[in-house]
């Protein structure tokens, strides 16, 4: 049998020296017994994996409802996509994988239904009580809101992947708890995850609006990404393919051209600034994991036509604005009458307050059982056992 303590070994010895190690983690707030032939983030992401949150990602919206269709990309193929992105990624530059993939697994389990709508939504209903946003809510999520064990509140994940969740879309000037160190930079891991991310959603949310008519492949020729990727698909196969085959042949040539743009310039990075530690990762004052400048550019071009051709886009908005009103709806209803919220919520209620505690319910909610919580509430004659 391959042990823990094995596994840990071939860490030591196949990883890069600025990458974290799982026998050197700072641990669990809660203390385990070690596990005999699992290392502690290889733990952490198989309890992400049999959340209940996580499996709830599976009925929450990405950009397309899921009553849309079968085939758009919800926040659950979202998460997998980019964990598989991150973990190419952390495997490339000589990373831990595991705890890369943990933290793409994990770091929108928070996410409300209805994609950032509802979590905009959600937002100003808590304007007065705190905000909301999803990446602290998936934090929230693994330290308290789970429930599972009953030795302890959320996951017990360790303090290595609930820092990288708390430190997602890091900047270096914004506010971090003390207990999750502020001076500390994120871990190159952390940093991979948020990389892998952004590619994931720039790809799919092109191959998304192509199937649903909202983009063309002769609008998305204006853009310098998608004509590079035409170039490497008529390199490879010609002219002569056409139609749906030759636009997701185009989508895996630009992930694959970001990815490996993302790889080069870090290494770039780490060898200009001469980073060969975890500590020097941590005393960094900027983020390592990045694009190059031309490739920034062209990203972010990119991101500015996606947004006004797919999520600007009349229909599209038309279901962000529906959804909003549901947000809100039930927010309303929920803190002027806590006794309509579940038993647990209620009790939740009392030691969370009431706005958190709505906030906490609504966010966990899919898509669909958010529709029907709202018929319930509203609809006359509906059923509600």
């Amino acid at each position: 049998m391959i042990t823990r303590e094995e596994l840990e070994s071939r860490e030591d010895r196949a990883l890069a020296p600025c990458a974290a190690r799982s026998s050197r983690s700072l641990g669990r707030a809660h203390p385990e017994a070690e596990h005999p032939y699992r290392t502690r983030f290889q733990r952490d992401r198989d309890r992400v994996i049999h959340s209940a949150a996580f499996r709830r990602l599976e009925y929450k919206t990405q950009v397309f409802v899921t009553h849309e269709g079968d085939y758009y990309r919800t926040r659950l193929t979202h998460t997998i996509e980019a964990a598989q992105i991150a973990r190419t990624l952390g495997r490339v530059l000589g990373l831990c994988e595991d705890l890369c993939e943990v933290v793409a697994l994990a770091h929108d389990l928070g996410h409300t239904p209805f994609g950032h709508s509802g979590q905009d939504a959600l937002n100003e209903c808590m304007k007065e009580h705190g905000g909301f946003e999803h990446n602290r809510q998936s934090l929230r999520i693994v330290e308290v809101l789970e429930r599972r064990y009953p030795e302890f509140p959320g996951l017990n994940l360790t303090f290595e992947t609930r820092e990288s969740i708390r430190k997602h879309s890091w900047n270096p000037a914004a506010a971090v708890e003390e207990g999750y160190r502020p001076a500390w930079a994120p871990l190159l891991e952390a940093q991979v995850a948020d990389v892998a991310d952004s590619i994931a959603y720039d790809a799919h949310d092109i191959d998304d609006g192509l199937k649903a008519g909202l983009l063309t492949e002769d609008r998305l020729s204006e853009l310098e990404l998608w004509r590079d990727a035409q170039e490497e698909v008529e390199k490879r196969y010609g002219k002569g393919l056409r139609g749906r085959m030759r636009a997701r042949q185009a989508v895996l040539h630009l992930i694959n051209r970001i990815v490996t743009d993302a790889v080069e310039q870090t290494e770039q990075n780490l060898r200009e600034a001469r980073v060969d530690s975890v500590e020097k990762v941590r005393a960094s004052r900027g983020l390592l994991v990045r694009f190059s400048a031309g490739m920034e550019r062209k990203k972010k071009k990119l991101e500015a036509f996606l947004h006004e051709n797919v999520y600007r886009d009349h229909r599209v908005l038309m279901m962000q604005e529906k959804a909003a009103r549901f947000i809100r709806a039930l927010f309303e209803t929920y803190v002027s009458n806590v006794a309509q919220l579940p038993p647990r919520f209620r009790a939740w209620a009392d030691e969370a307050g009431v706005h958190r505690a709505v906030a906490d319910y609504i966010a966990g909610m899919t898509d669909r059982y958010a529709q029907g919580e709202y018929k319930k509430l509203f609809h006359p004659f509906e059923h509600i056992l």
